[in-house]
């Protein structure tokens, strides 16, 4: 016991006498960058005065700080900012799913403002702005040079109000676009039945999708007469510009039972989280097929991710965005707040999808529609077949039943070829889904 309590003793004396010995030069570099850092503010407070007492104009000097604190957090990257009251108070209403102005989600590239996504049924969705498009003035001015913020704030204004935005779009000259501001009102879920297939047009992630995804699934599986006559889901993702995590882990759960949906690694190790799922199934077990395009982003890529890493879905479209950072939302003094950007997530599998994105499992474009050119004009004439000939045979081998069947079927095949005008994404999905069940049937 003697000799056991003398290694013990005399370890930690050993330890302390090398502790001893690193001390002071640890100790005197962070003396130094201490110093380093208090003649930086003395620096900044230096400027600050100067600028308060020797501008051409009298400066507002809260304006002046809210600026310098902006400027700190913008250059960290594109996502972290100081929020003031007022846009504080905008982000919780569009976390709620209702605020006021254009539709479109927006980020900053090259000095330029980017559109991520346009939100379904907005004024901006309505006039035609795409994903990737820039944009490059509002009302005559030039945006290069604003940070993301005062960029924004130009293109705000009163519900009703007038603005023309200059749109650069790749392939395109650029063009000039009205838009009417109105009150934006997100139904952060929209569904519906195309032939045997439950459609969910998940809009946005905000505190009602979830519960939105869950009843609307619901209802056109009842619609649909019940789960045996639906032969799967299509979740779609496009330009969905994200919102909460917690959501986008509430919806990856809802179709796995059991496994990872995604992780988040911060600067410190012990700061790390993983969210695992829980059984129950919404679909069932059906197939799924998501998705996403270039607007697709944030808790949109999440869900992508999980269903995809654990062969859940298909995921067909094009690439996505490729945000794959987590902004924490801090309340400062004053009612103002700080987005800062404190952790990455990951797939299940471990693959971060910052700057990537996640790659489809197919590749399908969306066909870009000339807004100029004319409409070809519809050919009138029509292709005879053996029935419309005189003194054709009947068919003796079917009942009527069949053939009304067989009827019903070429109805549902020349709408899915009119949906493939519509949105030839959604329409490949969904005979995707049919290809999987006519393989199934053969088992």
């Amino acid at each position: 016991m003697k000799k056991f309590a003398m290694a013990a003793t005399g370890g930690i004396l050993l330890g302390a006498v090398a502790t001893t010995q690193v001390a002071g030069p640890l100790i005197a570099q962070e003396a130094t960058n201490n110093a380093s850092v208090y003649e930086q503010l003395d620096l900044f407070g230096d400027i600050f005065e100067r600028i308060r007492a020797q501008y051409v104009e009298e400066v507002d000097e809260s304006a002046l700080i809210e600026a310098a604190i902006d400027g700190m957090l913008t250059s960290l990257d594109p996502h972290s900012s100081y929020l003031s009251p007022e846009d504080a108070a905008d982000m919780r209403e569009q976390t709620r799913g209702e605020f006021g102005g254009l539709g479109i989600e927006v980020t900053q590239e090259e000095g330029f403002v980017k559109v991520v996504s346009p939100i379904d049924g907005t004024p901006a969705a309505e006039a035609g702005i795409e994903a990737g498009d820039f944009i490059t003035a509002v009302d005559g001015e030039n945006l290069l040079g604003l940070t993301l913020d005062e960029a924004v704030e130009l293109m705000r204004g009163p519900v009703g109000s007038e603005i023309v935005i200059t749109v650069v779009r790749e392939g395109v000259d650029p063009f000039e676009v009205s838009i009417i501001r109105d009150t934006i009102k997100l139904t952060a879920v929209r569904s519906r039945v195309e032939g045997e297939t439950v459609v969910l047009r998940v809009v946005t992630f905000s505190d009602q999708t979830y519960p939105s995804l869950e009843e609307q699934l619901a209802e056109q599986v009842a619609e649909a007469g019940g789960i045996e006559n639906v032969n799967g889901f299509v979740i779609d993702l496009r330009n969905n510009p994200g919102g909460l995590l917690n959501q986008a882990i509430a919806v990856s759960d809802a179709f796995l039972d059991a496994g990872e949906i995604t992780s988040t690694r911060g600067r410190n190790p012990s700061d790390g989280q993983r969210w695992n799922a829980r059984e129950g199934d919404l679909a069932e077990g059906k197939p799924i097929v998501v998705l996403i395009n270039g607007g697709s982003a944030s808790a949109s890529e999440i869900v992508a991710g999980a269903l995809q890493d654990h062969r859940r879905a298909i995921v067909i479209g094009t690439n996505s965005f490729g945000k794959g950072s987590v902004q924490t939302v801090m309340p400062l003094r004053g009612d103002s707040a700080m987005r800062l950007t404190t952790a990455r997530y990951y797939t299940p599998s471990g693959r971060s999808i910052q700057a990537l994105g996640i790659s489809p499992d197919i590749i399908v474009e969306q066909p870009r529609r000339d807004p100029n050119a004319e409409a070809e004009e519809e050919e009138t004439g029509f292709i005879r077949s053996e029935a419309d000939l005189r003194g054709s045979l009947e068919n003796d081998s079917l009942t009527e039943d069949e053939i009304q069947q067989i009827e019903a079927d070429r109805l549902r095949a020349e709408d899915a070829a009119a949906l493939r005008e519509e949105d030839y994404q959604l329409a490949y999905a969904i005979d995707i889904l049919k290809g999987l069940n006519a393989l199934g049937s053969q088992d």
